[in-house]
């Protein structure tokens, strides 16, 4: 009995050292938000230079392993924050701070509707390092997004398809990353993070043969076509 007590003690002090050093932290997984801004246009120029300064701590803050900003292509009012974190508390502290404070707080008056939140799980993960490669000062980089909404029972086709084609996919000489993710709160729904290195990049692959079962699907198995509406093209405004 004194044995198994002494067993349990140590066992409650080495969970107490976790939990105080923060090493308990680091053994959550991964956390990934996008969030969504429709600025009013009389607002952009002091709320893009709000989320620039957000990107510009958050880069810098422990944890982190991406943030970037982004506008859509087509209407510049748009606007994108894009973060992935070693682990929710990181996120959360970063949420906390002063840089995205004044985000919220201009939300308040500054959108033409709320923000939107997407948090998401990435399913083919990506090392730090290969999250942060940067494009070359001669490219000029394409971001694209695309959300799928599946049908009813074709969610895990989706995923197998996009595994095989997957390190293919990252393989392109034009690709600087690629992922896919899915939505935490419906895993039915998905979202793609596709970084070319310029406009060619993203029209090659486009054509590039294994794609080939993915347009097939979005083609057949999504529930609202064309699939084209949930593609977005992001240009970066930060860092």
């Amino acid at each position: 009995m004194k044995r198994w007590r002494s067993v349990l003690a140590t066992r409650t002090m080495a969970m107490t050292s976790l939990l105080l050093t923060g090493s308990w932290a680091m053994a959550q997984p991964p956390a990934a938000r996008l969030i969504r801004y429709e600025v009013k246009p009389a607002s952009l120029v002091s709320f893009r230079q709000a989320v620039r300064h957000y990107i510009g701590e958050s880069t810098k803050a422990p944890g982190n392993i991406l943030s970037e900003a982004f506008q859509e292509e087509a209407d510049s009012t748009k606007l994108w924050i894009i973060e992935r974190w070693t682990n929710q508390s990181a996120l959360d502290k970063a949420s906390h701070g002063n840089a995205y404070k004044t985000i919220t707080a201009l939300s308040q008056q500054s959108l033409q509707q709320p923000a939107r939140l997407i948090l998401v799980k990435d399913l083919e993960p990506l090392s730090p390092q290969q999250w942060r490669r940067a494009a070359a000062p001669e490219d000029r980089p394409l971001t694209i997004m695309l959300f799928v909404d599946a049908k009813p029972g074709t969610a895990s086709h989706f995923k197998a398809v996009y595994h095989q084609a997957m390190p293919q996919f990252r393989s392109e000489p034009g690709v600087i990353n690629y992922q896919l993710s899915q939505l935490e709160n419906d895993s039915t729904q998905f979202v793609t993070y596709e970084k070319f290195r310029n406009e060619a990049a993203f029209q090659y692959h486009l054509t590039f043969p294994p794609i080939q079962p993915v347009i097939d699907y979005l083609h057949t198995s999504i529930k609202q076509q064309p699939f084209e509406k949930g593609l977005h093209r992001l240009i970066g405004i930060a860092p």
